[in-house]
Order: structure tokens, then C-alpha cells, then sequence
């Protein structure tokens, strides 16, 4: 037998092995899949992929072969994402407003190949999973200069949904209107109040009159539909080529560093959330006791375990006068030793505690 011949029989019997072993990663990848699924969670992970690709490097003596091998494991790591897209397909991701809404293009962004399903406020498309017609529901949590959107925190304090995922989404308002259309033919631009206020500078230089409208993407559809040049909508990108609009002019709010978190919400809670504590975060809602240093005493406990608040926000409680309860955003796992004394701790000075969501930063 040749060298050659012998060098073909042993890749022969190596790609066998390959063969059995891809097999088996393939299976665990469906067990991955379905528990993104039944979590909520997306299927990007940039950062659990290139801790493999880190670790597993190291596995690689020869630095001549070493670059090979990473391109090797990226393509597994590809396929391995395209069979769990395909395993989740079926998902049906609830969100507000109409297709290109902000929130939709966040749903997009964390389920690419979902299928969508619009509701006309927040506290529908949230009971849409709990009553099991979604399987997760994609929510305004914050914007970055109007502060907490706070009928989406209201209703992580009353319900029983976990938040298992949270995504920043750039905010850039842009001026749409039908072909033909010009900046000197619109009199009147029409869109979600808060896009209204922040393009109110663009809106007062060309002395354009406002209308309001529930959202964004409401209002390119309804400029669509008229087909009229003196009209136009403030919203993104995504409308204009959803509702055949061309861009009078981009990105026309003042502040240019505008972006919203939105938090995607399932029924069941991830305690699988990673493994650097620098990318991990936990959610807490609570009420303290009606006592002189109530809030200062739960704080310091946060504090003293060594945890850092990323946030806290207080809300009014609807169904008691002048009582409050508060979210807050820490970084850490709660899931960890340290976590769970935390918990146990907390418990002795709030009233009411619930752990509403863990999430990781990509």
C-alpha cells in the first residue's frame, strides 16, 4: 500500500468518526433548540460562540493548523444555528403596533425566522402568552431619554411572565412620504407622540403641522394608503420599504443617541444565563415594609453581597394610595451561592419579592 493509499485510509476512518461525532453534536444542538424555544431565548449567542471557538483553539497543538481549525468550528457553529432555526420555526412571537414598528423590527432582530403576531397594546400582547397563543411577546422596557416605559413595568409587577432576553435598539426617526412627495409639498407630518417630540426641531424648521398616532409604523401605513403629497410619517427606515414610501430625509430627531430596550417575555424562567459574570443580569420587582429605612436596609443588602444595581426605578402601586413598589436591574447571577443569600435576605425586609427575569449582555 501506498503512502498515499494509507493516508486516504486513515482520513477515511477519522471522517467515520467525524461523522459519529457531528451526529451527536447535532443531537444536543436539538436539545439546545428546544430549550431556547420553551425560554424565550434567541438563537444568536455571539458570545457563548466565541468562548468555543477560545476553548476550543486551545485544543489545537499546532499553531500552523490552529486558524484552520477555527474556520472549521465557525462552520459548524453555522449549521448547528440553521437546524435550530429550523427546529424553531414554529415559534409565534407576540409584539405591538403593526409590521416595521420598533418593536417588530426588535422581534425580528431576536427571532429572524419566527412568525409575528400584532396586538394593539401592550397588556394584549403580553396576555396573548399567557394564555398560550404566543409563545413569547417582545416589549418596550426603556428609552433612553424618556426613562421607563411604565405600563410594560406595571405589567412585569402584576403578571407572571419571566423576562429572559433584553435588546438595545438604535431610535432613528426619518421623514417618509409617497413618491413625488417633497420637504416644500408636506404640510403635515403625523406619528407617535414621542417620535413627534423628538423631531420636534426638524418639524418646527419646516413649520409642519402634527398629528398623533398610536405608532410609528401606524403612521406610514396610513400615509401609504392616502397617497397624498402634503402628508407624511416620522418613522424608520423599515416602513418606507414596507409601505413603498421614499425617505424625504434621515435621521432627522435631534438626539442622535437615542435607542429603547426592549425585554422579551416567555412563561418559563432561564437559569441557564452564562458564564462570565460580567455578561450576566437579574431582574427583581419588590415592595418594602412601611417603615423608616425600609428601602435603605434592602439597598444595602444589594450592596453588601457585593451586586450592583444597574437601575432602579419606583412605580405606584394602582390599587394602594401613596404605596410603591420598585424594579430594579442588577448585574450577577442570581442563581450563584451568592445569589441565593441575597434572596434569602432580601426576604426578611421587602414584603412582597419576585424574581422576574435573568438576561445576558451580547
Amino acid at each position: 500500500m501506498s503512502k498515499l493509499d494509507e493516508a486516504r485510509l486513515k482520513i477515511n476512518e477519522i471522517d467515520k468518526e467525524m461523522a459519529k461525532l457531528f451526529e451527536e453534536r447535532m443531537q444536543a444542538s436539538h436539545a439546545v433548540a428546544d430549550y431556547k424555544k420553551e425560554n424565550g431565548l434567541s438563537i444568536e449567542d455571539s458570545k457563548r460562540e466565541d468562548e468555543i471557538i477560545i476553548r476550543n483553539s486551545e485544543f489545537i497543538k499546532s499553531e500552523e493548523i490552529k486558524e484552520y481549525y477555527i474556520s472549521f468550528i465557525k462552520e459548524i457553529l453555522t449549521e448547528s444555528k440553521k437546524y435550530q432555526a429550523r427546529l424553531i420555526n414554529g415559534l409565534k412571537v407576540a409584539y405591538t403596533g403593526v409590521p416595521g414598528a420598533f418593536a417588530y423590527i426588535a422581534a425580528k432582530k431576536m427571532y429572524p425566522t419566527a412568525s409575528f403576531h400584532a396586538y394593539p397594546d401592550f397588556a394584549k400582547a403580553y396576555n396573548s402568552v399567557i394564555n398560550g397563543v404566543c409563545d413569547v411577546v417582545v416589549l418596550p422596557i426603556e428609552n433612553s431619554t424618556a426613562g421607563d416605559v411604565g405600563n410594560v413595568i406595571d405589567l412585569i409587577f402584576e403578571g407572571n411572565l419571566y423576562i429572559n432576553q433584553v435588546l438595545s435598539v438604535e431610535i432613528q426617526q426619518n421623514l417618509l412620504a409617497v413618491k413625488g412627495a417633497s420637504k416644500s409639498t408636506i404640510k403635515t407630518v403625523y406619528s407617535h407622540p414621542q417620535a413627534l417630540a423628538q423631531s420636534s426641531e426638524f418639524i418646527k424648521e419646516h413649520n409642519y403641522d402634527e398629528i398623533e398616532c398610536v405608532n410609528t409604523a401606524i403612521a406610514a401605513k396610513m400615509v401609504s394608503e392616502k397617497n397624498d403629497p402634503t402628508i407624511a410619517a416620522i418613522a424608520s427606515l423599515e416602513t418606507a420599504n414596507l409601505y413603498n414610501l421614499d425617505i424625504i430625509e434621515k435621521n432627522i430627531n435631534q438626539n442622535k443617541n437615542n435607542s429603547t430596550r426592549f425585554a422579551c417575555f416567555s412563561r418559563s424562567l432561564n437559569k441557564n444565563i452564562g458564564s462570565s459574570k460580567n455578561d450576566e443580569n437579574f431582574i427583581l420587582v419588590f415592595t418594602v415594609r412601611n417603615e423608616a429605612g425600609s428601602l435603605a436596609k434592602t439597598l444595602n443588602i444589594i450592596s453588601s453581597n457585593g451586586f450592583n444595581m444597574r437601575n432602579l426605578r419606583s412605580r405606584p402601586m394602582k390599587n394602594s394610595m401613596w404605596k410603591y413598589y420598585f424594579y430594579v436591574e442588577i448585574e450577577g447571577n442570581v442563581f450563584s451561592e451568592a445569589g441565593t443569600d441575597l434572596l434569602v435576605q432580601l426576604k426578611t425586609v421587602c414584603d412582597d419579592l419576585k424574581l422576574v427575569g435573568t438576561y445576558r449582555i451580547n
